[in-house]
């Protein structure tokens, strides 16, 4: 597991926390419950941990949320909730 996110339930921005830094920039798609694509963004990883704060949510409508991430050859999923 290449990273971390406190809490997974957010309201209107996701704290990720990363571990394991390859050299490959971080890739995240976020999808709704019925799979289409809500959010997307791509960051350059400079440090072996790094922490940052995905912004710009508040517009998502609440519910079930599945957070993809992937770094080189790493994927990883994660089930989210947003909630008031």
């Amino acid at each position: 597991m290449f990273a971390k996110i406190k809490p997974s339930i957010f309201i209107d921005a996701l704290q990720l926390e990363l571990s394991q830094g390859n050299g490959s920039p971080l890739k995240a798609i976020l999808r709704d419950e019925t799979g289409s694509v809500c959010g997307s963004m791509e960051k350059a990883i400079a440090r072996e941990t790094e922490a940052f704060t995905w912004t710009g949510l508040n517009d998502l409508p609440y519910g079930t949320y599945t957070l993809e991430l992937s770094q080189g050859e790493d994927q990883m999923k994660m089930r989210l909730v947003k909630r008031v």
